[in-house]
């Protein structure tokens, strides 16, 4: 009994409740304490006046509650809404619970008043504000004070009890001097007796012969259960309880059923829910026992790892200990000074990558700068040559060549305009190397405690039926042994660069089967997993090798092309409501390896010029293909075709499309280079060198055109033969 001793103490004063009385927020108190922490209010804070302002009891609460969390202290805090609210600062009870001083001192009370009468001055043209000091929640007294709260009369009863428990060898209640030690208990007279008194005052005959004596001990535990005074109403002080009002969960008594603010609540007998509440109470006192015994039995374990690890201490002073410390110290260094190396290998790649980034910054502002100069010298040309028509004076020869020269000049103004004076490229650097996870990491690396190889998962087993792969993407599945009873919690996917280079994560989590995409096409790549839990990671599974597929088999891309282009056969045709050019991507992307496809023109009327090539993602999907640096573009009419990359065109050259043309696409990255061809026959020289990146096929046609792309296609002997040729 002595580890509920704390329980048995009021937060306020740290002794052995007095008096306690229960607040409305379930916690006790001693009477005396609450009347110490009253804090007392004028008549204009009152609830009458309140709600004479029309402000709710309700509201004035809520405006309580948000002092409270308001306060900057995380203990108690004064009642925001009182204008007497104490200014001196708050103590501390032996319980650590902040409290503060009553507002002003109790009038002074005669020794032979009641406690009742001591609440007399607490009612008045002041009213009562008081705060548990346990929970913070603010209680405003009606005018009963604090007579309206009920007595505690079962933690009264535990108290009395826990302190008999605790006294001495219990002694005559009628020896005169120096009480002797008590020999029986009489369970009628409720008195203890040694045996002198016993024989001189409770002799064995005549009515006492049929008194029961018991053994002190056991008189001890009678008086424990012996019936106490039935608790009365705080309402009604002359009426007993006798019913259980379940929606304000408190006793009542007849009277506040029939005339007080119980009187339309449902109610039940008073001794059917006092059996119900302590069948939940040993219910609930059971979970808490079990996790009381769990306690009980890891505090065991923890001392034993003390011993445990006092144990390993002072093995540590032998002489192997000592040599394979200094071994593990020499390891320790040769792993720090690997990481070092890595980090400086690391930085000269990066410093490449500045390097490139620099590079690719002046050839974008060269290019645009020379670019620039040829547009702005044929716009100068233009405007002297116009100036010099103007001054002719033949009308019909003016009128002959005026319109051809009013749209050229406003075509010429247009391609000034859509970007072509806003620099291609930013003079900044947008290279920000982000260093956080790695410093993360070093300072959370420690040292790893010793796995238990039994613990460990086994290596998974590759489920080869399933394993597959189709075009540039790749399914692997796997399986733990059927033998294994470690349990996993996940597993690792790790996948080369295709070439033979250094192994990556590209997959972590529970799942036992994943596709990898984007892969480049017709190249080798090895996989392999692992599996692992809290202990540690288990050892790889075998490498697969997996063979991507040689050609591309691939489709036009409806989630990236503009919304006015329209799709077909599978999203193989693709046609414009347009009049204005319109870009549309394929669904593969290429980086590597030799590509060839081709684009049959299935519709052609009133001699446009649809654009055929490759770009990035994020190409300009509203102009032709080829006007902004993200294309790459071989553009063509029924006459003629011209290169066209950044808005700059090249190469015109002879022989144009019709309805039923074939215009071919090689993209090969062994060479780094693009060219086209028309019906089978090389159109042009090379298009475009130095083609480097990730690329997607790419077309540009507006409503008078429709064409249909064929993929997964040999390169052609003419592309093949030019090459041996020119090597």
């Amino acid at each position: 009994m002595e580890e509920m001793e704390e329980e048995l103490k009021c937060p306020v004063c740290g002794s052995f409740y007095r008096e306690p009385i229960i607040l409305p927020c379930s916690h006790s108190l001693c009477l005396s304490c609450a009347r110490n922490i009253l804090v007392q209010t004028p008549d204009s804070e009152s609830p009458q006046s309140r709600r004479a302002s029309g402000v709710s009891d309700y509201d004035y609460l809520d405006l309580d509650k948000m002092s409270l969390y308001s306060e900057a202290d995380s203990g108690y805090g004064s009642y925001g809404g009182f204008a007497s609210a104490p200014t001196t600062p708050c103590q501390k009870s032996p319980n650590g619970v902040r409290v503060f001083p009553p507002a002003m001192p109790p009038p002074q009370q005669p020794h032979h008043h009641s406690s009742a009468a001591l609440l007399l001055p607490m009612i008045g043209p002041r009213n009562s504000c008081l705060t548990c000091p346990q929970c913070h929640r603010s209680l405003i007294l009606d005018e009963r004070g604090l007579r309206g709260f009920a007595k505690n009369r079962v933690l009264e009863g535990v108290i009395e009890r826990y302190q008999q428990s605790k006294a001495a060898a219990l002694r005559c209640q009628l020896c005169e001097k120096s009480p002797k030690e008590a020999t029986v208990m009489c369970e009628q007279c409720d008195v203890f007796y040694c045996e002198p008194c016993r024989l001189r005052c409770h002799p064995p005959r005549g009515p006492l012969a049929k008194h029961r004596l018991l053994p002190p001990a056991q008189g001890r535990v009678s008086r424990r259960l012996s019936p106490r005074k039935i608790s009365t109403c705080t309402d009604h002080e002359l009426e007993n309880h006798s019913m259980y009002c379940v929606q304000c969960k408190m006793p009542v008594c007849y009277q506040c059923l029939e005339e007080g603010k119980h009187s339309s609540h449902e109610v039940k007998a008073l001794g059917a829910m006092w059996k119900l509440h302590k069948s939940q109470l040993s219910q609930a006192l059971n979970g808490l026992s079990d996790r009381a015994k769990e306690a009980k039995e890891f505090l065991v374990q923890l001392r034993n790892m003390v011993q445990q690890i006092q144990v390993h201490l002072s093995a540590d002073k032998d002489t192997k200990q000592k040599e394979n410390s200094v071994e593990f110290e020499a390891c320790l260094v040769a792993q720090c000074d690997a990481l070092i190396d890595a980090l400086n290998r690391r930085k000269v790649q990066l410093l490449s990558r500045v390097n490139k980034e620099h590079e690719h910054k002046l050839k974008v502002v060269r290019d645009q700068i020379s670019h620039c100069t040829v547009k702005l010298r044929q716009t100068t040309g233009l405007m002297e040559y116009c100036l010099e028509v103007i001054k002719e004076n033949d009308p019909s020869g003016f009128l002959q060549i005026s319109d051809a020269l009013i749209r050229r000049v406003h075509l010429t103004e247009d391609q000034w305009g859509k970007g072509t004076l806003t620099p291609r490229m930013n003079t900044d650097f947008d290279l920000n190397l982000d260093s956080a996870p790695l410093l993360q990491s070093i300072h959370q690396l420690d040292f790893v405690q010793m796995k238990v190889p039994s613990l460990v998962p086994a290596p998974p087993l590759l489920h080869l039926e399933e394993c597959c792969n189709h075009n540039n993407s790749a399914t692997l599945s796997w399986k733990q042994p059927s033998m294994s009873m470690v349990q996993t919690e996940g597993y690792i996917l790790e996948l080369d660069d295709g070439n033979g280079g250094q192994f990556r994560e590209v997959f972590v989590g529970k799942e036992t089967m994943c596709t990898v995409d984007g892969l480049h096409f017709n190249s080798t790549y090895s996989a392999r997993v692992k599996a692992f839990n809290k202990t540690g990671v288990s050892l790889y599974s075998k490498t697969l090798i997996l063979q991507t597929s040689e050609v591309a088999w691939f489709a036009f891309n409806p989630g990236s092309a503009h919304p006015d282009i329209i799709f077909s056969n599978d999203n193989l045709t693709v046609t414009c409501n347009s009049y204005d050019d319109r870009v549309v991507l394929g669904k593969s992307g290429f980086s590597k390896g030799v590509h060839y496809w081709e684009l049959t023109i299935d519709r052609y009327d009133n001699h446009p010029d649809p654009a055929f090539g490759v770009a990035r993602v994020e190409v300009m999907k509203d102009v032709m293909l080829g006007k902004d640096d993200k294309a790459w573009a071989m553009y063509v009419d029924n006459n003629r075709s011209w290169f066209m990359h950044n808005n700059s065109h090249t190469n015109r050259t002879e022989g144009g499309i019709t309805k039923g043309a074939t215009v071919g696409v090689l993209l090969d990255f062994t060479r780094r280079t693009l060219t086209f061809s028309i019906n089978e026959e090389q159109q042009g020289p090379v298009a475009f060198e130095n083609m480097e990146g990730l690329f997607f096929p790419a077309v540009s046609l507006n409503r008078n055109v429709q064409v249909t792309i064929h993929t997964g296609l040999p390169v052609p002997e003419f592309y093949t033969s030019r090459a041996s040729l020119q090597a």
